[in-house]
């Protein structure tokens, strides 16, 4: 095989990224993962916040550099990683969100059924170790959980996660929201295993207190802005009627890659090989491009849900903590019907509710265990003294409406 030169990426958060030779090198080449570069990592975050057009690509490779950092930190403090462990997990990480289609999660939630990207991911894994002659085998076992060494997994996939570490520095330099702004090199300093198990020295409790901090306010000012909530919402509602229009033998005009999950049911039974291939070809650009020409197609709700995108004039979003009424809905819905003549059906494209929950740690899914000076193992929120802590385990649920806004 080739031998490459060494590698170095020049990233704005972390300085220069050393690309390892070999493996990690080639799957970054492959095709598979260069679609990350056309796939925005805050979907149409940058509706709200304009610097916020970094990518997928970016999110990985920033990943497989912080996971770099702390496995030598680990391997510092005596913790023993074959270099196989360390390449496979390296692997894992850099590979952990390959299957997010275009525009993230919306995808999720239109044109493919009840597959989610975790998923994806899986897949296109598995695909690549049969390209890689089974190199990937332990890095899928890191993936999923089934390895022996559970710290290598929590290391992916956690509550303290490289996965995590990342996107809330890069997502909050990206949106100009200082309060993400986390200091990962004092995280990954302070990491440990004990009992083939992450934790933390007690010394890191108030990085580890100031992370937790730091997702809550990323979630409500960023991942979980109005703004941003609609325009998934639209982007999922047009995807949506574009399918419902080609089942009813519609032609619409998209890429084949586009046209192809249009037309076709694909759910996680049906989802193989060809899928696969097909949905690899898939990226932001064919949405953006498809809703360029929908915004003149005939159908109502496939051109005003698509203008509205397109020109950012969304919905109008209302949020409380109480569940909003059926009258209220009710009211919306039939004034747009009597408004444009439209159906039930067409009208609840442009009304709905739903939820949105904030959690920042959760006691179920692993946590994050602090080891005391005296060697005893500890959860975060009981070794905090800081009381607020606690209230970071509730997940805060609130209610939305959309409808839209009065003109004329």
């Amino acid at each position: 095989m080739q031998q490459h030169k060494t590698t170095i990426i020049n990233d704005p958060i972390y300085g220069f990224i050393a690309i390892p030779n070999g493996l990690i090198f080639d799957l970054i080449q492959h095709s598979y993962f260069q679609r990350l570069r056309r796939i925005t990592q805050m979907g149409l975050s940058y509706l709200v916040y304009p610097g916020a057009h970094h990518t997928r690509f970016h999110h990985a490779v920033g990943c497989l550099h912080i996971m770099q950092k702390a496995l030598e930190t680990l391997q510092n403090k005596g913790v023993v990683i074959s270099d196989a462990e360390k390449e496979a997990t390296l692997a894992a990480i850099l590979l952990h969100d390959i299957g997010h289609g275009p525009f993230s999660h919306a995808m999720e939630h239109s044109i493919v059924e009840g597959i989610h990207h975790e998923l994806i991911s899986l897949k296109f894994m598995e695909a690549l170790n049969q390209e890689f002659n089974g190199s990937l085998t332990l890095a899928i076992e890191i993936f999923k959980g089934s390895y022996s060494r559970k710290f290598l997994n929590q290391l992916v996939s956690g509550q303290l996660d490289m996965d995590r570490t990342d996107y809330l520095k890069r997502d909050s330099f990206y949106t100009g929201m200082a309060e993400g702004n986390i200091n990962t090199d004092r995280i990954i300093a302070m990491l440990n295993v004990h009992e083939d198990e992450l934790v933390v020295e007690e010394k890191g409790i108030y990085t580890v207190e100031k992370f937790l901090v730091a997702r809550r306010l990323m979630y409500w000012q960023v991942y979980l802005h109005k703004t941003s909530l609609v325009a998934e919402q639209l982007v999922t509602r047009v995807l949506k009627r574009a399918k419902e229009l080609s089942h009813q033998g519609v032609r619409l005009p998209a890429s084949k890659a586009l046209d192809h999950f249009l037309t076709h049911k694909i759910n996680a039974t049906n989802f193989d090989t060809n899928a696969l291939k097909t949905f690899a070809k898939l990226d932001d650009y064919d949405i953006i491009s498809a809703m360029k020409e929908w915004c003149s197609h005939e159908d109502f709700v496939l051109r005003e849900l698509s203008t509205a995108i397109i020109d950012r004039d969304l919905l109008k979003v209302k949020i409380k903590n109480k569940a909003f009424a059926k009258a209220k809905l009710d009211k919306h819905i039939n004034a747009l019907q009597d408004k444009y003549g439209l159906s039930q059906h067409e009208a609840s494209y442009f009304v709905f509710t739903g939820t949105i929950s904030n959690q920042a740690y959760s006691y179920t899914q692993g946590g994050i265990n602090i080891k005391m000076a005296n060697g005893k193992i500890v959860d975060v929120v009981k070794a905090s003294d800081q009381l607020s802590l606690k209230s970071l385990t509730r997940a805060v649920v609130k209610n939305y409406i959309c409808f839209p806004k009065s003109k004329g």
